[in-house]
């Protein structure tokens, strides 16, 4: 668990030259919309593709096999490269990281866009996680480093959340309206969104200082086998419901990553400098909440995937319909998470991640009483309603748990940690859930797919209530150091 003074919320501030009064001018929120807008192409092209896979499958003569891996490639290159984007992002310069990524990003999608060929489209996708990679550590550490620790940098995160939650909201209506058109258009549209992200960053974030800028030699042996680990690892759990958990293909990959792992830590602990410092992960508020992470965005993501099926394939719901059915998430998470920063301040990181978790879970178990004539508006709306509050309680209080205390110079590399957990978790949630629906779902009758939606559902909530106990633990750990901490000072 986290000391106090990784928990505390108006911890005296780590440098200078960061926002520091209620107020924010052009220079705070220039620099927050352009980060902002990064984020939100990351998650608006996520969902976009997920919904243009069918379309695309048809267009190219793609098989099933491997049109999984249109969504897959961008997931096995955004976690496969995060710790490296992370570490880069210190050494190298925040922004220099931040431009380079939305430009590969912006490449990616355009290639994916005008091409004719299947495995090209695939490629394109794992460029462009490479690039999401290096925006997303460089991003969130740009803001948590031009924003003071407390309520600045808990407003600011709030609103970052909120640019993401738009992203994932509107993905699924802008999917669905470009893909009537043409597929293509769900790649060519993030191109002009990331031109403009780009050009307001160049304007508008700050230039790295030049202690930031190669401030440090690279750890070119670190980098090669953390990032072939990380690309082993997802690979092997993305494939694993395919070729069996138990498979040689899926056994060997995991034996594969474990043994670069170690090398890793083995290079590491002689590096002069490290790509990762070892002793950055005995900071318990980092890991803590890179788990949160982990379990936030898999169980959130498994129940959207089972959400979505269940709209579509069992009750024959359009792609448009179930984005309006989705919506309210977006639009509760708009409108709770530029708050979050007044929430945080005043119960507590503990607690509004745990409140979260309670949130969480109770939409999961809702769910569960879905059937082949559920009810939107008494069955499916209220854990849409409860998720909607969830993550803009659990999302940005994790981001600053895992933030705080950590020096500036790690700051890219912290992010990425937090980063990884996001998407390990999602990887690995995703895949267990998917692989007990297949095993509970087998029959071409409704009840049959309908009872490989409940194990899967199973899965998501024994996660979310497992996280739940861990986190109430957690809070109430944290509240006996403060009083006890308190009183030894006397305040």
């Amino acid at each position: 668990m986290a000391t106090s003074s990784e928990v505390e919320v108006d911890a005296t501030p780590t440098g200078g030259g960061k926002a520091d009064t209620g107020k924010w001018g052009v220079r705070e929120w220039g620099l927050l919309v352009s980060v902002c807008a990064a984020f939100f192409l990351d998650a608006l092209d996520n969902i976009m593709v997920g919904i243009a896979v069918p379309p695309i499958q048809a267009d190219l003569g793609m098989s099933t096999e491997s049109v999984q891996w249109v969504v897959s490639s961008y997931v096995l290159g955004f976690g496969g490269f995060l710790l490296l984007g992370g570490r880069m992002a210190d050494l190298l310069g925040r922004r220099r990281m931040f431009l380079m990524g939305v430009a590969v990003f912006a490449v990616g999608s355009l290639v994916g866009g005008l091409t004719s060929e299947g495995l090209v489209v695939i490629i394109a996708r794992f460029v462009m996680g490479i690039g999401a990679a290096f925006t997303a550590p460089a991003g969130l550490s740009i803001i948590i480093t031009n924003f003071r620790e407390g309520p600045q940098r808990n407003r600011a995160v709030g609103i970052y959340t909120a640019c993401g939650a738009v992203g994932y909201s509107t993905g699924v209506i802008v999917g669905g309206a470009l893909t009537e058109i043409s597929w293509r258009w769900t790649f060519l549209l993030p191109v002009v969104v990331a031109v403009v992200a780009f050009a307001g960053a160049v304007v508008l974030v700050p230039r790295d200082a030049r202690r930031e800028a190669g401030g440090g030699t690279f750890d070119v042996t670190g980098a090669v086998s953390i990032t072939a680990a990380m690309l082993l690892f997802v690979f092997s759990i993305v494939e694993a419901p395919n070729a069996g958990w138990t498979s040689a293909r899926t056994l060997g990959t995991l034996a594969a990553a474990i043994v670069l792992l170690v090398l890793f830590v083995a290079v590491e602990r002689r590096a002069a400098q490290p790509l990762l410092r070892l002793g950055l992960l005995r900071n318990r508020a980092l890991v803590g909440a890179s788990l949160v992470a982990a379990a936030i965005l898999g169980t959130y993501m498994s129940f959207q995937f089972i959400g979505g099926l269940y709209l579509q394939s069992l009750r024959g719901w359009s792609p448009m319909e179930m984005a309006l059915a989705f919506l309210p998430i977006g639009l509760l998470i708009m409108t709770i998470a530029p708050r979050a920063g007044k929430l945080i301040a005043r119960f507590g990181l503990h607690w509004m991640i745990f409140a979260g978790f309670v949130a969480y879970t109770a939409s999961y178990l809702l769910f569960l009483r879905i059937d082949e004539t559920s009810s939107y508006l008494w069955v499916i709306l209220p854990s849409i309603v409860l998720i909607g509050i969830a993550f803009p309680f659990s999302f940005p209080a994790a981001n600053v748990q895992a933030t705080n205390g950590v020096d500036e110079s790690e700051q890219g590399l912290a992010a990425g940690v937090l980063q990884t957990g996001y998407q390990v978790g999602a990887a690995i949630v995703l895949a267990v859930v998917t692989a007990t629906m297949a095993a509970d779902g087998h029959g071409g009758e409704s009840s049959a797919t309908l009872s490989g939606y409940h194990s899967g559902l199973y899965v998501v909530t024994a996660v979310s209530a497992l996280t739940m106990v861990l986190t109430l633990v957690a809070a109430v750990r944290a509240t006996r150091r403060r009083r006890a901490e308190a009183a030894r000072t006397g305040s």
